[in-house]
């Protein structure tokens, strides 16, 4: 078992991804605490779960992880129960208003912020000094297409997910002398309530080539959820120890045996959101 004796908190944990991630968590031996918005969906996967593996902890608290008073008050309950914290992963997200940048409500795209970002940002922010105190831990933040690549009429999102990408990485920076590991995991297209939101949303929110792309996963299939789990769970593990401040692909980065390139990634800018230059294509007309 990769994750024996590890506790670890698993945001967006009642579906989807985060679902997935738990469950694989509990199959390699950690001890699982998810949270959600939706209490509902929350204690029936925690149920699910707690049936199926029965060797492991598994605990659920509804929890807005853009709200810091709630976020707060669910470390508290983490740290009451368990002690200390391991692994911290930062699943949950929302695809935000979709449409023309312009005339898309100001609210909702606020909202999304508070959400993708600020819900990575003060989890992070009310474990550190315990994974500081004790000189290990693993965050591990889930990333997305906007985080590389840009996102016509979801602009809310792909604004939100680079710039939690671009934390990490900070972060990364300032809890290396902690040994505190910190990565993204870009999980590639899943077949998830994203999928049925944008085709809900119709072409002319979510544009004719979105809009296409999702019709496509959604009757041949996507990304299987495992890849991204089965990376999160590497990440996770001591086994990538010292691998840190990347973001890396479940579907085409070879992350399987990462730790083997640990001297060719430390310090590089191998796997981070980067300026591409003229010369990085062949050109030279940049150089001075």
């Amino acid at each position: 078992m990769k994750l024996k004796n590890i506790n670890a908190l698993i945001t967006g944990g009642s579906q989807g991804l985060g679902r997935e991630i738990a469950a694989h968590f509990l199959r390699e031996g950690a001890n699982v605490f998810i949270c959600a918005r939706n209490e509902k969906e929350l204690s029936a996967t925690r149920d699910e779960l707690a049936k199926k593996y029965t060797s492991q902890k598994i605990l659920a608290k509804a929890c807005d992880v853009s709200d810091e008073a709630q976020v707060k008050e669910l470390a508290a309950l983490v740290l009451r129960e368990w002690g200390s914290l391991q692994v911290l992963v930062l699943n949950a997200g929302v695809y935000g208003p979709m449409g023309a940048t312009e005339s898309v409500d100001l609210s909702e795209w606020k909202r999304a912020l508070e959400i993708n970002l600020f819900g990575v940002l003060l989890p992070c922010r009310a474990f550190i000094p315990q994974f500081k105190k004790a000189g290990r831990g693993k965050i591990i933040v889930l990333s997305g297409g906007g985080a590389t690549n840009p996102m016509p009429n979801f602009s809310s999102y792909a604004a939100s997910k680079a710039a939690a990408v671009r934390l990490a990485e900070t972060l990364a920076g300032e809890l290396k002398p902690f040994h505190v590991d910190v990565n993204a995991i870009a999980p590639g297209a899943l077949k998830t309530r994203f999928i049925d939101q944008v085709l809900a949303a119709g072409p002319e929110k979510a544009g004719a080539e979105m809009f296409a792309k999702n019709k496509k996963w959604f009757e041949a299939g996507a990304v299987p959820l495992e890849l991204g789990a089965s990376l999160a769970v590497y990440l996770a593990s001591a086994e990538s120890d010292g691998i840190t401040g990347k973001i890396i692909s479940a579907q085409w980065d070879p992350w399987r045996t990462l730790h083997e390139f640990r001297s060719d990634l430390e310090g590089g800018d191998i796997y981070t959101l980067r300026r591409i230059v003229p010369r990085d294509r062949g050109k030279t007309w940049g150089d001075k």
